[in-house]
């Protein structure tokens, strides 16, 4: 199965619950990766913006605020569920649309400038996605992009994996992503990645980011709703899916009691059109 065939309906099927971790992690300033991609953006008054995989608006919703009055934030996500997020919003200055980032149904020139949080690792063809952001943005322009890097090093996922690894199916693969996911994964390789799309100039950097939890129940909660961990999730009944959650709340408080923090690692990358 392909990104294009995978991804889109499993995001769709929990973009609420998307939406409202994603909420919190930026609510509390802990969504590092993230808010860098806003800062680099330098988003002002009557700017036009192109949120890329905007999922359910978390961040066009601060992009938008901050190109008013005048300006517009156009959001575009190819699961429809999170579209249907993103504008049952009402966020002023905003709209949303169906669309691939691999192919924007956009005219060349017309933004001023782009922005993708965590989602440029799911692109099947990731030379066409900055391709096509290069295409839509004026002489000048900037894509900020943040992509999340994986922490196996980190003994609260290794924990949560052993248990997912007993009661769950593997996750569902698409075939056309490890090209994208190895070169997101290489600063070098992505800069050179948006120099070939045909940006002018780019540069990555590493910033990292931690997130403090509550308790172990809210961090099951809330991880079981992780595209990867809801697709194993949606393969299993209800008492198998009861009994993952409970052994994985009962290890992760054996091993962490207490508020739980976990980090986390994102390249950010800063291309000039």
């Amino acid at each position: 199965m392909k990104s294009k065939e995978l991804f889109p309906g499993i995001f769709s099927r929990n973009a609420v619950a998307y939406s409202s971790r994603l909420n919190g992690l930026m609510q509390r300033g802990e969504a590092r990766g993230r808010q860098r991609v806003i800062e680099l953006v330098d988003a002002r008054p009557g700017m036009r913006i192109l949120d890329l995989a905007c999922g359910p608006g978390n961040l066009s919703r601060r992009l938008a605020a901050l190109v008013s009055p005048g300006g517009e934030l156009v959001g575009v996500d190819l699961a429809p569920g999170m579209v249907e997020v993103a504008r049952a919003a009402g966020i002023p200055s905003a709209r949303f649309e169906v669309m691939d980032i691999e192919k924007l149904a956009c005219d060349d020139g017309s933004f001023d400038a782009a922005t993708c949080g965590h989602g440029l690792q799911f692109a099947g063809d990731l030379g066409q996605a900055l391709r096509e952001a290069r295409r839509v943005l004026r002489a000048g322009g900037r894509l900020a992009a943040s992509v999340p890097l994986s922490d196996d090093g980190n003994t609260v996922w290794r924990d949560l994996d052993a248990v997912i690894d007993r009661w769950l199916p593997p996750a569902p693969r698409a075939i056309d992503q490890q090209p994208t996911r190895a070169t997101v994964g290489d600063p070098i390789a992505l800069r050179q990645a948006a120099l070939d799309a045909g940006f002018r100039s780019a540069q990555v950097e590493l910033v990292e980011e931690a997130v403090r939890w509550e308790s172990a129940e809210q961090l099951v909660s809330m991880f079981a709703s992780w595209w990867d961990c809801a697709a194993r999730i949606e393969g299993v009944d209800a008492e198998r899916r009861d009994g993952f959650l409970e052994e994985a709340t009962v290890a992760l408080k054996r091993e962490h009691p207490g508020p739980i923090e976990t980090t986390g690692r994102n390249h950010v990358l800063l291309a000039e059109a």
